[in-house]
């Protein structure tokens, strides 16, 4: 089968390359026929072997995806042939720490993730465990539902971490496609202000943020992002800011806007030290808190939001054949637009 294959380390070892189907499915296992795979940041990265984590090459690439079932494990009892699903991205957990057996196994410290450490979905067939296996509602297409993954992230980072009520202002930094999926789910928590920051080369982006429902767009390199964060309402700052960037940059800022008493959520990379003081966070009596992946009931919740109309990723995105896949990285890498969906079958 054709598959995007990140081969060796080095800017640009990604080619794609003819890998074996899956085979000899274990008990729980279930085999899934790739309809669209969603293209992170993190495959960029790897691209271009700037990433901040281990990679276990060669692999194939791709944590986001969607499918049909194609075969099941002898001891698989949830799901048949023919099922439209998706899954989750850890392809290993151990089952066994204290993670695991509360429900937090994306905070497993042997956890192995799909793209990465074991064999990813930009190909025609991957395999995975049933336990993080989901039904996709009918109403929802294959490229939709292959942003479930980035739209958990979301819902993690804005629902469960973040602490967030009816007429709060809240800022998004970065319009990229964590942070454009935050301001999706933060509108449904009705904010008074929902304010996105970007640079000048995020202009399609910071578009997109307003049709997800972005009150206002701050452009960092043209507008001083403290002073118009702190012009809102009563001078004080936002309640809430969700970094979606990982630079110094906007910590720095976010610190300086933040409410006192409020809250920054990280949830961008970057492996940059801080190179400046907390102390403001301490005097603010701030919290900062970090984000991190997602788990079971998260994804139910996201696959029902998609179900009902009330968010829909799929306008930030722009899909591509697998035989396509480079202009797919590098168009989504130079801005033009937030997401990129290969489709294995294309």
């Amino acid at each position: 089968m054709r598959a995007v294959v990140n081969y060796a380390s080095g800017s640009g070892s990604v080619e794609v390359r003819d890998v074996p189907v899956p085979s000899d499915l274990k008990p729980k296992e279930v085999l899934i026929q790739v309809k669209a795979a969603g293209v992170c940041g993190s495959d960029l990265h790897m691209y271009h072997d700037i990433q901040g984590f281990p990679v276990a090459r060669p692999v194939t690439l791709g944590h986001e995806f969607s499918g049909v079932v194609a075969g099941v494990g002898t001891e698989v009892t949830q799901f048949k042939i023919g099922d439209r699903v998706v899954s989750e991205t850890p392809s290993y957990v151990c089952e066994t720490c204290i993670y695991c057996r509360t429900g937090q196994y994306n905070l497993c410290p042997t956890r192995r993730g799909f793209g990465v450490l074991e064999n990813g979905a930009m190909a025609e067939f991957v395999r995975t465990r049933e336990a993080i296996v989901h039904r996709v509602p009918d109403n929802v297409s294959f490229e939709k539902a292959a942003l479930t993954e980035p739209s958990c992230v979301a819902y993690n980072a804005v629902a469960h971490h973040s602490h967030i009520r009816p007429g709060d202002y809240v800022a998004v930094f970065g319009p990229g496609p964590i942070g454009l999926l935050c301001v999706q789910i933060a509108k449904l928590f009705n904010p008074a202000r929902l304010t996105v920051i970007g640079t000048g080369k995020d202009a399609n982006r910071l578009e997109i943020a307003k049709r997800f429902g972005a009150d206002c767009v701050i452009v960092a390199d043209r507008q001083n992002v403290v002073e118009e964060l702190l012009s809102y309402g009563d001078g004080f700052g936002p309640d809430l800011i969700l970094d979606a960037v990982g630079v110094s940059a906007s910590l720095r800022q976010s610190i300086d806007a933040v409410r006192p008493g409020g809250q920054i959520t990280k949830i961008g990379w970057g492996p940059a030290p801080v190179g400046f003081s907390l102390d403001p966070l301490i005097q603010k009596a701030a919290r900062l808190q970090g984000s991190f992946s997602h788990n079971y009931p998260m994804w139910e919740k996201v696959l029902t939001l998609m179900g009902s109309g009330l968010i829909d990723p799929l306008p930030m995105a722009k899909a591509y054949g697998i035989a396509d896949w480079k202009q797919a990285f590098d168009e989504m890498d130079s801005l033009q637009h937030a997401k990129s969906i290969i489709l294995p079958e294309g």
